[in-house]
């Protein structure tokens, strides 16, 4: 489970993030659903411990972010925005250089990414260099690297940006596989199309604030609208949604 609780972040005069709070329980797929610029990756780069918060708190699993980050950090794998690959080791050994940052005994390690590899479809460039990878290698190679000491929380910063059909197809299933198994995984997005197909819960985000959170029929239910897509323009308002326009909310 992960809670935040009045979580603020500053750049300069900026308030990027002002106060948001939320809880993704476990069994749950929650989506951050925001124009670009709203807040969802420096929300999400506070929860896994790369920013640190000037207000507020958040807990992975109990674990405080800010009094026990490297406890917090055990207790997630993240896929951030860019997947930061090392360009000069295969995919196999991205993964396995991960499992030893876990502590994972080698046996175990080599088992768990080889399953990985079948899981995301990884075998036809497992053992070449991550150097050209295609955006959808990468991105796969980079979710094999965060979930490869199997953690209980997952969270992902706009995880099919840059996929084809059948990479999104691919990580849509496992990530309904994690939740089934009862992990908690958290992702931000700004495309309605994977928010609507995924999510259990949707916390909608706007000026660095929580506008909305709820399951979708929630959502659509408090602003009175038919679809998911236009309960987003009611609840984050319509200069929001054309300035977002870039953001595929009608897809």
């Amino acid at each position: 489970m992960i809670d935040a609780r009045s979580l603020v972040k500053r750049f300069g005069s900026v308030t990027a993030v002002d106060g948001v709070s939320f809880s993704a329980p476990d069994g749950h797929i929650t989506g951050l659903l925001g124009p670009n610029g709203a807040g969802k990756s420096t929300t999400l780069r506070m929860l896994y411990t790369v920013l640190v918060p000037d207000g507020g708190e958040a807990w992975i699993d109990g674990a405080s972010v800010l009094a026990a980050p490297l406890e917090a950090r055990r207790r997630m794998g993240v896929l951030p925005s860019g997947a930061g690959l090392y360009p000069h080791l295969t995919a196999r050994e991205n993964i396995l250089y991960f499992a030893s940052l876990h502590a994972m005994a080698r046996a175990e390690a080599r088992t768990r990414a080889e399953e990985l590899i079948g899981q995301l479809e990884m075998r036809e460039f497992a053992d070449r260099a991550a150097k050209g990878f295609s955006q959808g290698q990468r991105v796969k190679t980079a979710l094999a690297r965060a979930l490869v000491h199997r953690p209980r929380n997952v969270l992902l910063d706009e995880p099919t940006n840059g996929l084809d059909v059948m990479a999104v197809r691919t990580l849509r299933g496992l990530l309904r596989r994690l939740r089934d198994q009862g992990h908690c995984i958290l992702f931000s997005s700004h495309v309605m199309q994977e928010v609507a197909a995924l999510c259990d819960a949707v916390v909608v985000i706007a000026h660095g604030k929580v506008a909305a959170h709820g399951a979708p029929d929630e959502l659509r239910a408090q602003a009175g609208t038919e679809s998911l897509e236009e309960a987003f323009v009611r609840l984050v308002g319509i200069e929001d949604a054309q300035s977002a326009s870039g953001t595929d909310i009608g897809r």
